[in-house]
């Protein structure tokens, strides 16, 4: 199996945990999330994602969890 860089599977995104800081969307390097309507953190551009992980390093609730294949 080669090493490299990790592929996204999918963005989780614990609703109840996200207190819509925009901490995550502010960090994302290649603009993937945004707020909604309810102030809630999803990822409006998940193809752009890079699986570098900073939105759920970031994220001071814990409401984030990026699972790569």
């Amino acid at each position: 199996m080669a090493k490299g860089k990790p592929k996204l599977k999918a963005h989780h995104v614990n609703r109840d945990w996200c207190k819509g800081c925009g901490i995550c969307v502010h960090f994302c390097p290649k603009n993937v999330l945004e707020l909604d309507e309810a102030e809630k953190a999803f990822a409006a551009r998940p193809d752009d994602c890079i699986a570098c992980k900073l939105c759920e390093i970031r994220c001071p609730d814990l409401a984030i969890d990026i699972e790569t294949e």
